[in-house]
């Protein structure tokens, strides 16, 4: 099987700094985690096995193994994190999760067909070829199978792409703990912020109108730290797509002798949550 490409490779290996040096082992809320799973449940994954595609230090990965009661899941990452999600894992008492520090593609072509979900929260964008990481969680599941994808969109992002997407292509380049602290730091201060004051005026109607609105608002629920996180979390990445609705549909209309009952749903109304069923149950 071919190597990562090395703009893949290079992309693991900046999010292991942010993953080995994220301010809590859960960053997550179950919350969020339910929200971005959606529209898969609980039940979906109870009693099955599960993949999850880039599983970073296991933040959502302990949630999927929870709601899995005892069935085997699988968390794979490119990066170093996989030994942080193991034994953050391990110290949640969760035995059931198996971690393997692999490229995705080249884990989807050795364990074709062998689990009943694969997902992938937050990955496809920060890939080479985002289309690709699509077709390896479809190709991970089983007939009757699904697959659920989350990624950021390039509509209702334009502040993002505009303002943040500049500051990135340099702030990458710096070592970690100049980003973090010299740039992501400083840029967390206003983002806080924004953040908390869309979300006390969530209710007011006249904000509806303001860029990221419901971004902001979800955003806004949560402390400092996590602002600063998110912040890094979107400097430190040497490569980020905006992936436009079309594109997607055109991935799920390429993949229509494979793949019934797709979806795509909008999140935050700036990313696209998609997926659906492997035929041939």
């Amino acid at each position: 099987m071919s190597a990562p490409r090395p703009a893949d490779a290079a992309t693991a290996a900046a999010f292991d700094a942010s993953w080995e040096n994220c301010y809590t082992a859960a960053p997550y809320t179950r919350e969020q985690y339910l929200e971005w799973i959606t529209p898969l449940t609980p039940a979906d994954l109870a009693g099955h096995s599960v993949c999850e595609l880039g599983c970073g230090h296991g933040g959502l990965l302990r949630f999927t193994a929870e709601y899995a009661a005892g069935a085997p899941v699988t968390g794979v990452d490119l990066g170093a994190s996989v030994e942080a999600a193991r034994a953050h894992l391990q110290a949640a008492g969760l035995h059931n999760a198996t971690l393997v520090r692999s490229d995705l593609i080249a884990f989807s072509h050795a364990q074709a067909g062998r689990f009943d979900v694969a997902y992938s929260i937050g990955v496809l964008h920060h890939m080479q070829d985002p289309q690709a990481g699509f077709r390896a969680a479809l190709r991970l599941v089983r007939p009757g199978g699904r697959v659920h994808c989350w990624v950021y969109g390039h509509e209702g992002n334009g502040p993002v792409r505009w303002l943040v997407e500049p500051v990135r292509r340099l702030a990458c380049r710096l070592p970690w703990r100049v980003n973090k602290y010299g740039v992501a730091l400083p840029l967390a201060v206003p983002f806080f912020l924004v953040g908390k004051t869309m979300h006390a005026l969530r209710h007011w109607p006249a904000t509806d109108r303001l860029p990221m609105a419901d971004y902001f608002r979800w955003v806004g629920a949560r402390e400092f730290a996590f602002h600063h996180h998110v912040a890094f979390d979107q400097l430190v990445t040497p490569q980020t797509r905006f992936i436009r609705k079309r594109e997607i549909e055109a991935w799920l209309a390429a993949a229509a002798d494979e793949i019934e009952d797709p979806y795509i749903l909008a999140r935050n109304g700036n990313s696209w949550k998609f997926g659906g069923r492997r035929r041939g149950a």
